[in-house]
């Protein structure tokens, strides 16, 4: 990506601040130039343009930059990716603001090297070609962020005090909970990192949060929310607390996976769906006999020729299992909000720990990249016997 870099002018001439962006595609009145549709967010809509008012989805074609200087209007290619097209608009924005009041502003930083802005682009690419799209997103939403806040024109002279205050912008501007401040500065300091910045921010300059201790269902509740479930509900939510795996895992598993004379699970890459394990990581997880039977009936009287466990009637992977879920709370008259699918994942995990398994094996199950993960499910056994136990020492 070439830096952009605005020549100096003679004197001071009137510049229009508003840089649009629009999308170049094919419609029924030809190749035109579109305006992109904003998010209630305020970002831009991947893909999205207006077309005689009314949204369409086009997939194909570049986006452009353009805003006037006096009478002459300029327009530049900023690529196909929306996020990256954004950042470039808002560094424009800014260059143009600043020959506005008569500054001088290249898209580089003042020693010459790259701009903010356009490392930033650049960085998001990175992370497009090689990450998931759930990172990808996460990312750019940060670097987004950090634009807003840090008026720095090259990423060189970031400085610790850009740091601070992009911490209180998340906090006191857009309202943010201290762990996602948290997570957004830890995706802005990895992006310095990839541009050579060490150093700047001392582990007291880090946001704090709480870490919560995570949550499992009560035994009871359980019992009243499976005593409310049709059949394939009943297995759809028992294969979530007997396996531990993720939702985008459960609605990628196959029987290929499935051994059933060994009475385990992997989790594993699926080219055909574009599905891989969190950190690529393929694991293994032993099954209970129960949960066994349970699928060899299941597979009896499904669809053979669709190899997903729990596909939807058009054979695609089940996208509803967080609504259904909720859905069978309120059924068994339990409270929906204490209802979500990652408490049957915690669940599964602080029960294998209470029940004598070791921490290594539980890492393995549910395939944590570190061995600090899993001990946040080593949580304190609260259960009768335990109350017991507590009032035999005091009898």
């Amino acid at each position: 990506m070439i830096p952009l870099v605005i020549p100096k002018t003679k004197g001071r001439r009137q510049v229009n601040k508003e840089v649009n962006l629009t999308k170049r595609v094919k419609t029924s009145q030809g190749l035109r130039f579109c305006p992109v549709v904003i998010s209630a967010n305020g970002r831009v809509k991947p893909d999205y343009i207006l077309v005689g008012g009314e949204e369409q989805r086009h997939p194909e074609g570049a986006y452009y930059l353009e805003w006037y200087e006096g009478s002459k209007r300029i327009r530049q290619s900023v690529g196909r990716d929306a996020g990256v097209a954004s950042v470039r608009r808002h560094r424009q924005q800014q260059i143009l603001g600043s020959k506005a009041a008569g500054i001088k502003l290249v898209d580089e930083g003042q020693d010459g090297g790259l701009s903010l802005a356009v490392a930033v682009a650049s960085y998001l690419e990175d992370v497009r070609i090689s990450k998931k799209p759930k990172t990808y997103a996460a990312y750019k939403t940060a670097l987004e962020y950090f634009l807003e806040s840090c008026n720095k024109p090259g990423v060189m002279e970031v400085e610790r005090q850009d740091l601070l205050r992009f911490s209180a912008f998340l906090r006191d501007i857009k309202k943010l909970q201290p762990r996602t401040v948290y997570n957004k500065f830890e995706n802005v300091m990895s992006f310095l990192k990839a541009n050579n910045i060490r150093g700047l921010a001392s582990k007291n300059d880090w946001p704090r949060y709480v870490e919560d201790e995570p949550e499992i269902y009560e035994r009871e509740d359980l019992d009243k929310f499976f005593a409310s479930c049709e059949e394939d509900e009943r297995l759809w939510f028992e294969f979530f607390l007997m396996t531990g795996m993720r939702e985008q895992e459960v609605m990628h598993t196959t029987w290929a996976e499935i051994n059933f004379n060994r009475g385990v699970v992997n989790v594993r890459y699926k080219r055909e769906y574009g599905f891989s394990p969190k950190a690529y990581k393929g694991r293994e997880i032993p099954v209970p006999n129960k949960l066994i039977h349970a699928l060899k009936r299941w597979k009896a009287k499904g669809d053979l020729a669709c190899p997903l466990l729990f596909p939807t009637a058009g054979g695609k992977p089940k996208l509803d299992f967080l609504d259904i879920c909720k859905a069978i709370a309120q059924r068994a008259k339990l409270n929906p909000d204490d209802f979500w699918l990652h408490k049957f994942r915690a669940t599964f995990a602080t029960w294998a720990l209470w029940g004598g398994v070791d921490l290594r094996t539980v890492q393995q199950w549910m395939g944590h990249s570190d061995m600090e993960s899993t001990m946040r499910y080593l949580k304190p056994n609260r259960s009768q016997a335990v109350r017991e136990k507590v009032n035999a020492m005091f009898g």
